[in-house]
């Protein structure tokens, strides 16, 4: 009789540890996807920045050509003439479609 009862008892022990020990890998798979997808998506984010930032650096890259020439006052000169036909004393501004 003590004998069955021992086993009643080391099986119930099994089964709690084994539950025990099932929900504790399920609770930490869970945790460990959830800081996964994070960071799978942070990851994704910075390689969607790196992209925004290449393409500001060119376009910074282009203003300050476009400085440059602005610093130059025959550049300002053609540019307002060609741009908003302005012209020179005794020019004639033809504009041909």
């Amino acid at each position: 009789m003590a004998k069955k009862s021992y086993q009643r008892k080391r099986k119930k022990r099994m089964l709690f540890l084994g539950l025990t020990s099932v929900m504790m890998i399920c609770a930490v798979t869970f945790t460990i996807g959830k800081y996964w997808v994070e960071i799978y998506s942070k990851y994704q984010e910075k390689k969607e920045l790196e992209k925004e930032l290449l393409s500001l650096k060119d376009k910074e890259e282009k203003l300050k050509v476009d400085v440059g020439k602005l610093q130059d006052p025959d550049y300002i000169a053609r540019y307002a003439r060609e741009k908003y036909l302005y012209s020179k004393d005794g020019e004639y501004i033809l504009k041909i479609p």
